[in-house]
């Protein structure tokens, strides 16, 4: 009891102030709580994404790669980068081209797709899913052989349908006359990108192409 009283009288002769100041030390040397990482946020893929990704599951024993896939919006005018490159594990876009329609898909040359023909001879666009072939150097140097396996675009092949670079497909002639030009048939892409898209987009991948309705 002794002990207790002489502590609390020992308590009560410290000046508010000096307990205050000691209170405000105390706080200042407590570490703040640290924030919350941000959550990263994916955004949802779009329904023609969607739809290739579905086509890779679909076509799962013909694809062997199933890490990155090539997506070209032909709903997309000929001036906008509709070429997109898709990190399927990561679910999003890492790189977007220009990339030209054929001839007989845009006989007015608007600039964007009116249809699609998988006939030889129509110098058309194909829709649906290729399997991403073969290097090879061809008439517009270096190119890669598709293989459709679609019945839209299973004549890819017979009709050499493939990805090459043109000196057509440019942002020069977007700024100049409002679009590119026009191929016969072929995913044409800038002349000096060609190379990194073959890259990026190796043999055995999918290339899926298509055009929704509003």
């Amino acid at each position: 009891m002794l002990k207790a009283a002489g502590l609390l009288a020992l308590t009560a002769a410290v000046p508010a102030t000096v307990l205050g100041e000691r209170s405000l030390a105390h706080a200042a040397a407590s570490p703040a709580p640290k924030p919350l990482a941000a959550v990263p946020r994916v955004a949802a893929p779009s329904p023609l994404v969607e739809r290739a990704l579905a086509a890779l599951d679909g076509h799962a024993a013909a694809i062997g790669r199933r890490d990155v896939i090539g997506v070209v919006d032909f709903a997309e005018h000929s001036s906008a980068e509709r070429f997109t490159l898709y990190d399927v594990a990561g679910g999003k876009a890492f790189a977007t081209y220009l990339v030209a329609h054929g001839q007989g898909s845009d006989p007015a040359h608007s600039g964007y797709l009116a249809k699609f023909s998988n006939v030889e001879g129509s110098n058309a666009s194909s829709r649906g899913a290729f399997l991403v072939g073969e290097a090879y150097i061809g008439k517009y140097g270096r190119s890669r052989r598709l293989v459709g396996l679609d019945p839209d675009n299973d004549l890819a092949m017979q009709r050499a349908i493939v990805m090459h670079g043109a000196d057509y497909v440019a942002p020069e002639l977007v700024a100049a006359q409002g679009k590119i030009g026009r191929s016969y048939g072929c995913f044409a892409c800038e002349r000096h990108l060609i190379g990194e898209v073959m890259d990026r987009l190796p043999k055995g991948t999918l290339l899926y192409a298509d055009r929704l309705a509003a």
